[in-house]
């Protein structure tokens, strides 16, 4: 396994893989790699000749007053772990070689950016769409594998890739959780020990959730309520949203049914945590 930083080197190393008849799979992720991304390696094993993580802390989405400059960072580590996990190779550029002096082109995908995470973070999915758009034409690859805590991320994806006529298998892999029921974040490291503990009632309010409706209640605003009533007991907890949306649109839903996702955003001080989980089935 070996790593590359220049754009150039890896669409060498690209051109001369794709020329020797071998398929690739890409694992895109920011780094600080924990089980939750190593499941996903494994996966991409299964599903490609060659497998490339690229490891890139992607200033475009991260808006102002983010946490940017504080988020974790580790590439020796990293890079431990991904040849353990049968990587075949490193692609980790920097901000500079990603964009150059000059670079004036983002890729925006309408509809479905426009809540959630899109409402409360403006610029962000055009950040994601952008980068990960460099990086499928840097690597081209066959296969890319995501995971589904960032589910409104994966559903803007999806959506790039089908308007582009992208020839890539998007493929989602479920959340990988901690013991408690945590579901697993590079950004889980900036917890104190106490909002660690306070951080639980993302998963605890998706098991309330699921309660309620397995208990014949099937109205979002009521559920949403009391969720909110839950959550709003951990004293250094700040919602950004609690919403129940159709998994396909992201639209809000007034009503439970198979397609309800609830999806969470919550502050605990200056780390925000995202969750989700469908309500029935």
């Amino acid at each position: 396994m070996d790593t590359i930083k220049s754009v150039n080197a890896m669409q060498q190393w690209v051109n001369a893989a794709k020329t020797a008849g071998k398929t690739i799979t890409l694992v895109p992720t920011m780094g600080f790699l924990h089980q939750g991304h190593l499941s996903l390696l494994d996966e991409g094993r299964k599903r490609g000749d060659l497998l490339v993580l690229s490891i890139f802390v992607n200033p475009t989405q991260f808006g102002q007053g983010e946490d940017f400059e504080e988020y974790p960072r580790d590439l020796g580590k990293d890079s431990q772990l991904a040849l353990a996990a049968g990587v075949d190779m490193i692609f980790a550029p920097d901000a500079g070689e990603m964009y150059p002096r000059g670079y004036a082109t983002y890729v925006d995908v309408e509809g479905i950016t426009t809540n959630l995470c899109g409402a409360s973070r403006p610029g962000h999915f055009r950040g994601v769409c952008t980068v990960v758009n460099k990086l499928f034409n840097i690597i081209q690859p066959d296969t890319a594998i995501f995971g589904n805590k960032d589910f409104q991320q994966l559903a803007v994806i999806r959506r790039m890739t089908s308007d582009l006529n992208l020839p890539i298998d998007i493929v989602g892999m479920p959340i990988h959780r901690e013991a408690d029921g945590l579901a697993m974040s590079s950004r889980n490291v900036n917890l104190s020990t106490e909002r660690r503990q306070q951080a639980l009632a993302l998963s605890q309010a998706l098991a309330q959730a699921r309660q309620l409706v397995a208990a014949g209640n099937t109205d979002a605003t009521a559920i949403i309520a009391q969720l909110k009533k839950s959550i709003n007991t951990q004293p250094d907890a700040r919602i950004d949203y609690i919403q129940i949306c159709h998994q396909l649109t992201l639209e809000d839903q007034d009503s439970i049914n198979a397609d309800s996702v609830l999806l969470l955003a919550v502050h605990f001080g200056s780390t925000r945590l995202i969750d989700n989980g469908f309500l029935l089935g």
